[in-house]
């Protein structure tokens, strides 16, 4: 009786190349070797995910980078480290670049950073079974910097990356960025390119990115009369929390429907005496039931599709902040972050490129994502620029957590897929 579990394994394996009626040659050949690298592509994943490189571990993110560099290296890539100003205290960036007259140039981004910093308990590289491995970062964004490099491999054995212009950019702080000195370099280089491609955590094998939300943050700053808590609503009017918890209540009440965009006040500080600390994000408060309280702070972030949605938006939570309670006062402050990358005829031309690809290796169709189930990345830096697609690195889930993991089954697939995209971009 045969053996329904390597009748299964099989079935996997082999189905998209029985399908996949529309691959030249040479395409098929890449895809096999993408296979017989897979053993090797997965060692090196698992040494990088066991060297922390949170953002403020600048040791671990140089680590990180060194690793990747030597790859790029060897498949004959001109490699170098951005440095960043010490005031900025982040690790830098790896730029690897090929130059050549063929087909597009290519801008591919990845990051080397990932959230779990050294205080935080590690979770080494750990194979569940042969479908799931966990660790941190495994994908998001390791696993994408290795399907990258895996991709390039494939390519390479075949002669596929002559004359090719290629630019991959790996950012040291995607997680906590340093701010706008820290992509200057970043973006002027993208600008040099015909197209962006960025290997943020793929949402199965038939999905790709084409928008995501942009953000930024706003503090609300509220200062009232103070006194005894028994003449509030008279002579002392409403008090600090109480313009607060108006001006958070309108912003739900009048924004919280519109499609793509959320505020969210992530901390609030109430009281006699307050006090907050940009660096380390903490505050403190001190207060009595009995006293009215003259200052509040809210911080929080704002989530936007389009910079016309951002700006419209602040303008109607100046309007709220505005209209204040009696003998009390609120200002608000807006802080740029990263822009959106809004969907475009551009990002949906691109998309079409990798359906056919997904059609042609026999995986089905491949659909824009809900840019609203994104959070905002490296690549919306550069989308006003030039075509950009992202959500082409590694599938998983539980990014950011103790749980997070990475779709082994998928991986090879998703790897073969983006070694087909470049192939066809650069011809």
């Amino acid at each position: 009786m045969p053996n329904p579990f390597l009748f299964a394994f099989l079935l996997a394996v082999f189905t998209p190349y029985a399908y996949g009626q529309s691959l030249a040659p040479i395409e098929k050949k890449v895809l096999s070797t993408v296979r017989q690298l897979q053993p090797e592509t997965e060692t090196f994943l698992e040494k990088l995910v066991n060297i922390n490189s949170g953002t403020l571990n600048l040791a671990g993110v140089r680590e990180n980078g060194n690793l990747l560099a030597a790859e790029f290296d060897k498949l004959g890539f001109k490699t170098e480290w951005i440095t960043l100003p010490d005031s900025l205290n982040r690790a830098g960036h790896l730029v690897a670049t090929r130059q050549g007259k063929r087909g597009k140039k290519l801008f591919l981004i990845g990051h080397l950073d990932t959230v779990f910093e050294k205080s935080l308990p590690f979770d080494p590289f750990t194979r569940v079974n042969d479908s799931t491995a966990t660790g941190q970062g495994s994908n998001d964004i390791k696993g994408g910097n290795v399907l990258i490099l895996a991709a390039l491999k494939a390519l390479q054995a075949h002669g596929l990356l002559d004359d090719v212009s290629i630019t991959a950019y790996f950012t040291g702080d995607e997680e906590s960025s340093g701010g706008p000195e820290s992509r200057r370099d970043f973006i002027e280089r993208a600008k040099k390119c015909d197209i962006a491609l960025a290997f943020e955590g793929a949402q199965g094998l038939n999905q790709v990115t084409t928008g995501r939300r942009g953000s930024s943050s706003w503090t609300l700053t509220v200062a009232a009369r103070t006194g005894h808590s028994s003449r509030i609503f008279s002579d002392l009017g409403y008090g600090a929390i109480f313009e607060t918890a108006r001006i958070l209540n309108e912003f739900r009440r009048t924004l919280g429907q519109e499609q793509y965009l959320t505020f969210n006040p992530g901390l609030i500080l109430g009281g006699s005496d307050v006090h907050y600390d940009n660096k380390t994000a903490k505050g403190e408060t001190t207060g009595k039931t009995n006293i009215v309280a003259p200052s509040a702070l809210v911080k929080g972030d704002l989530r936007f599709i389009s910079e016309k949605q951002k700006e419209s938006a602040r303008t109607r939570m100046r309007e709220i902040v505005e209209k204040s309670l009696p003998l009390t006062k609120a200002t608000i402050a807006f802080q740029d972050g990263i822009p959106a990358m809004e969907p475009s005829e551009k990002n949906e031309n691109l998309r079409k490129v990798v359906d056919q690809i997904s059609r042609d290796m026999g995986l089905g169709p491949v659909k824009a994502g809900d840019p609203g189930s994104r959070g905002a990345g490296d690549i919306s830096y550069v989308a006003e620029f030039l075509p950009c697609l992202d959500g082409l690195g590694a599938s998983g889930k539980g990014a950011h957590s103790i749980e997070e993991d990475i779709n082994l089954k998928q991986y090879p697939f998703l790897i073969q897929r983006a070694a087909l995209l470049l192939y066809r971009l650069t011809r």
